[in-house]
């Protein structure tokens, strides 16, 4: 008899529990991130079932299904990246925090359903910034300094897509308006909080980046239709008195995994210099695994070199696995560094290269062991007409480096 009366408890608290319980409900979401100076960083979700919804910015889709509740609150992990959202529910608002643990950062958060515009629009547009743009980040700091290629398509409406590519990468699909005479974009995947606003004339730009609630830095951006960043093969070299590249890190398993392996002997090699917490090198990866499984080749092997966030090894280890299952990863993901991504650090692990500039770095190696090429950063979907570019000069560059 008592324990059909603990039973019956344990049931009625369980079904208390449950019904207690609050659920995200269907529909767009217009969700904001406070940043310095009480900046606001909108994107859009929308909700389609409880355990799944969608992250939008321009033409990406990001598809998130890791999505827990306890209570009143809501815990909503992004793809591949450990960021993740928890938030109380209170009928259509949510107010939380952006968190990620192993860099330390809490962005507030709030969402509001059905509400529409990622930016509102107060005042008539007067301005339109299609084109290119030259620009330079921290033009004042000469430590900080770099350059960038602005490429924005402005509609009728004034809404804004585009991105800025950097000599070691893109900031992600950048989506917003122009509000007047101010230019707004913002784009979140989960990594990366980006805002940039500025003042725009019909050739100039002139304002701030922000990165999450602990960067800011200003911009300055002219017209330039005809502007080109430096070539990707020209930034990463061997240093003099190196003629070959080699690499010796432990796999998941403790594993020591080195070029000089029979796995790697006689076949064209990439190397990819990267790590699991990186948008660009998330992109790269993908492109890689669709690369392969379209092109398969005995006489072609991939290798990733992973520097990692992480404290531990097993952490480390932890990431680079929800990476390797979340996009398909089929060959060797190594770990080369943990404890952080510091480049002047990671260069010490490779020295025969004369610095890493970037996250991802590709090395490519000929089927005698010599370096061929090596591409720094990655310009990914987001920069249009650039990527496919880079996928027609990358496939047809491994083709001949296979058949030689």
């Amino acid at each position: 008899m008592k324990k059909a009366i603990l039973f019956l408890l344990v049931t009625i608290l369980v079904s208390c529990n449950e019904e207690q319980q609050t659920k995200l409900s269907k529909g767009i979401y217009k969700a904001e991130l406070t940043l310095q100076g009480n900046q606001v960083l909108p994107f859009m979700f929308e909700v389609f079932k409880e355990d799944s919804l969608e992250v939008y910015n321009a033409e990406e889709k990001i598809k998130v299904t890791d999505i827990t509740y306890k209570n009143d609150s809501v815990y909503i992990q992004t793809p591949v990246f450990e960021g993740f959202i928890a938030a109380k529910i209170s009928n259509n608002f949510l107010n939380g925090h952006f968190s990620k643990p192993t860099l330390q950062r809490v962005v507030p958060f709030t969402a509001l359903r059905n509400s529409k515009n990622r930016f509102e629009k107060t005042n008539p547009t007067t301005v339109n910034i299609t084109g290119n743009w030259e620009t330079v980040f921290s033009p004042n700091n000469d430590k900080d300094k770099y350059i960038a290629k602005g490429i924005f398509s402005q509609d009728k409406e004034g809404n804004v897509t585009g991105t800025f590519r950097t000599t070691t990468g893109d900031y992600r699909y950048l989506e917003g308006i122009m509000d007047g005479d101010s230019l707004k974009l913002s784009t979140f995947d989960g990594a990366h909080a980006f805002l940039f606003v500025a003042k725009a004339t019909d050739s100039t730009l002139n304002g701030n980046f922000y990165s999450g609630n602990h960067w800011k830095e200003p911009f300055t951006a002219k017209l330039n239709n005809s502007y080109e960043l430096p070539k990707a093969e020209e930034l990463t070299q061997l240093k003099e008195g190196f003629d070959t590249f080699n690499f010796s890190f432990p796999n998941e398993k403790g594993e020591l995994v080195s070029y000089t392996d029979e796995k790697f002997k006689n076949k064209v090699v990439i190397v990819q210099i990267m790590g699991s917490w990186c948008p660009n090198c998330l992109d790269e990866s993908k492109y890689y695994v669709e690369y392969l499984k379209n092109n398969p080749n005995p006489n072609l092997e991939f290798v990733s070199l992973a520097f990692e966030l992480d404290r531990t090894p097993k952490q480390a280890f932890q990431k680079i696995n929800r990476l390797k299952e979340e996009i398909g990863i089929n060959y060797p993901v190594l770990l080369a560094q943990y404890g952080g991504s510091d480049k002047k650090e990671a260069a010490k692990k490779l020295p025969m290269l004369n610095h890493i500039l970037s996250y991802p770095t590709t090395i490519f190696i000929d089927k005698k062991g010599k370096v061929r090429k090596i591409h720094t950063g990655f310009n990914g979907p987001a920069t249009g007409n650039k990527y496919t570019e880079f996928k027609t000069s990358f496939k047809s560059f491994v083709n001949q480096l296979t058949k030689e």
